[in-house]
């Protein structure tokens, strides 16, 4: 075999071991935030530890400060996790404008079902007065309003309307996580019962 082909090959191989180790690593920290939700969920954000992390994980606690400098990050990359979840969820879903608000509340029904946990962590992070923590919070909320108005507009609503619908919608799903914080399920109602 000739230098360059031999070069080829040698970096062929290298990059395919780089990228396996890569998601190798990607895929362990993701293991760590999925103990990471269960305790934080159960615990909250002041009593988990990050041994007790290690622990749900399966891996040691040093190891965890390998992906996370300290239980701060760790968190942010939960909530970092548990808002992308609920954007991507919202920004896929398309339908007229007196249609969205419900198509919008199914589909944050579904994450509810499904990452239960996560999507209740986020009414943790309102609570937690660790600035950084606030500050993503509030950033990826106003971020999330800004985008639902955008929505709300091209489904045809004028912008006075549109923010109000995008606020109103957030509101209810506020509502709609307290009241599983809370296991109060009959807070949330969305029918005039007396008629």
């Amino acid at each position: 075999m000739t230098f360059l082909p031999l070069l080829l090959y040698y970096l062929f191989i290298n990059k395919s071991k780089m990228r396996c180790r890569r998601l190798a690593r990607e895929s362990k920290r993701e293991v760590i935030i999925d103990g990471a939700v269960g305790i934080f969920a159960e615990l909250g954000y002041y009593k988990a530890t990050t041994a007790l992390v290690a622990k749900a994980a399966g891996v040691t606690q040093p190891y965890v400060f390998h992906f996370f400098k300290n239980k701060e990050e760790l968190f942010m990359a939960v909530i970092e996790r548990a808002m992308n979840r609920i954007y991507d969820t919202f920004a896929e879903v398309e339908a007229p404008a007196d249609q969205l608000s419900e198509s919008m509340g199914d589909a944050f029904m579904r994450i509810l079902e499904t990452h239960r946990d996560e999507t209740l962590m986020v009414m943790q992070a309102y609570v937690i007065a660790e600035p950084e923590i606030r500050a993503y919070v509030r950033s990826r909320f106003s971020f999330i309003h800004d985008t639902l108005k955008a929505k709300y507009e091209r489904a045809g609503l004028t912008p006075g309307d549109a923010g109000a619908a995008a606020s109103k919608f957030i509101g209810m799903g506020l509502l709609i996580t307290l009241s599983q914080v809370l296991e109060l399920p009959d807070i949330v109602c969305f029918k005039d019962e007396s008629s």
